[in-house]
């Protein structure tokens, strides 16, 4: 519908003497709904959702129907009057004739650059899943639009939340492992969720500048936050060496189903038949005949354009080096991390799903850090472990504790700090434009180096920020 024949849902209302902040949000994929649940839910006294969008219209009546059934005000109609829609092109005219305060973008990556900056424009604030973007192009863009506007950007990583990762920052930033000289990570994802990148758009890295960006941005912001550090220099490796039709030909595979969502009779353990989730058939397989996207592509078809075996080299400004490799075909989930400083070593071991089994349910969980899964098989067991080791001292492990929700309550403390602002965090784990754009730095300069064969120099990129300054950007206004 044309925003043009609308009025405004919703005035602004007061809470605690202040109006609430009104939000729009673009993209209703299945990462909106943490947002849509939040704002009607727990933050309903700060913000106000006035409308959703996107390019199919069967997902945004999907969530107007879902908002219908939550209401900020908890009565079983309240959403469903209040909760406007328009089409994404409509994008700056919503924003100015309804008064938005925020836009929240849960897009596919590469659209990213072009809402922030239209959003930024228009006179909003923006709220943008990481990645920040996922190249050059769209960094220089997004700085550009922020000194001329002088507003905010926020990137959600919700990784610094999580208890374990906030736990590691605590030890390195104490002091007790001295100056961090170097950092090994190493991620794993298993035959379910990182199977799950290369069935839908990301499997083309012109949509989501491969996994060194869409998934590793969380990876390189942990390490960036971590050491409180910019990086400065990368070299990277890898291929495409698992999925993707030419390695299934090599290993013999045989004919393949176009995608998941075939006969029941088929048996294979990599399709994803998306009518047997109901998030996932409401969301995508309902709504096909409006746009042709397809979730659930086979993992080993042609026109996969990612790598699924990478290794990196990241130099830093301040002198530590980060050795880092990702693994998208492992039959287990997780991360190491070896944090080696000039007074000792912290080790972080964090075992998100042991066993990649046959069950249903195993299969059904593709993302094991949100939704926990119990999968222990005799050797490998689900859970965490951080220890620290002083030279010439005894290691002895430090207690995580984790709270309720996603990522071990990390979901929650983010969306607190969103829509009620951050308060004082000795952590520091609020995120802001340099962050997002220091995380994809690491990836962007990893794909330049893949495709050269040669190390990149961050600062050479060009991105539009001194990524080694601690300072904000400033807007042209100044």
């Amino acid at each position: 519908m044309s925003i043009l024949a609308t009025s405004p849902q919703i005035p602004a209302e007061e809470a605690g003497g202040k109006a609430k902040a009104r939000l729009v949000l673009v993209g209703t994929g299945s990462r909106s709904e943490m947002y849509i649940r939040a704002v009607l839910g727990a933050h309903a006294d700060v913000a106000e959702l006035v409308a959703i969008s996107d390019v199919n219209p069967g997902r945004v009546e999907h969530y107007r129907a879902l908002a219908a059934g939550l209401g900020a005000d908890g009565g079983a109609d309240g959403g469903a009057a209040r909760l406007d829609s328009f089409e994404p092109s409509e994008l700056t005219a919503y924003i100015q004739a309804h008064a938005i305060d925020r836009v929240i973008i849960t897009t596919p990556d590469y659209t990213h650059a072009d809402y922030i900056v239209e959003a930024l424009r228009a006179g909003a604030d923006v709220v943008v899943e990481k990645p920040l973007t996922i190249n050059v192009d769209g960094c220089r863009g997004i700085t550009a639009a922020i000194k001329e506007t002088g507003r905010n950007v926020v990137v959600t990583f919700n990784y610094r939340y999580s208890p374990r990762n906030s736990a590691l920052k605590e030890i390195i930033q104490s002091g007790v492992i001295g100056k961090v000289t170097s950092i090994d990570f190493s991620w794993v994802l298993d035959t379910v969720h990182g199977a799950d990148y290369f069935r839908r758009w990301h499997r083309e890295k012109k949509n989501s500048g491969g996994l060194l960006i869409h998934k590793a941005s969380h990876h390189f912001d942990l390490v960036n936050w971590w050491i409180d550090d910019s990086p400065a220099r990368v070299y990277a490796s890898g291929g495409l060496r698992f999925y993707g039709a030419e390695n299934a030909a090599a290993r013999g595979l045989g004919a393949r189903p176009a995608r998941g969502t075939v006969d029941r009779n088929v048996q294979d353990p990599f399709a994803l038949d998306l009518r047997e989730d109901e998030k996932l058939r409401a969301l995508y397989l309902d709504n096909e005949k409006f746009d042709g996207y397809l979730r659930d592509q086979d993992v080993f078809s042609g026109g996969i354009t990612i790598e699924d075996n990478m290794a990196l080299t990241v130099d830093y400004d301040g002198g530590p080096t980060l050795s880092y490799s990702l693994n998208a075909h492992s039959p287990w989930e997780g991360y190491r991390v070896s944090v080696n400083g000039t007074e000792g070593r912290a080790e972080l071991e964090v075992v998100e799903r042991a066993a990649v089994l046959n069950s249903t349910d195993t299969k059904n969980v593709v993302d094991p850090s949100a939704t926990p899964v119990e999968e222990d098989d005799a050797v490998r067991r689900n859970g965490e472990r951080l220890v620290v080791q002083r030279h010439w001292e005894a290691a002895y492990e430090v207690p995580i504790v984790n709270g309720d929700g996603g990522h071990g309550g990390g979901d929650v403390l983010l969306l607190s700090d969103l829509f009620n602002g951050p308060g004082e965090d000795p952590l520091g784990r609020p995120s802001g434009i340099l962050d997002g754009l220091r995380a994809v730095a690491v990836g962007i300069a990893g794909n330049e180096s893949l495709a050269t064969g040669l190390p990149v120099r961050v600062p050479e990129l060009g991105l539009g920020a001194d990524l080694a300054k601690a300072a904000p950007l400033h807007s042209g206004k100044d």
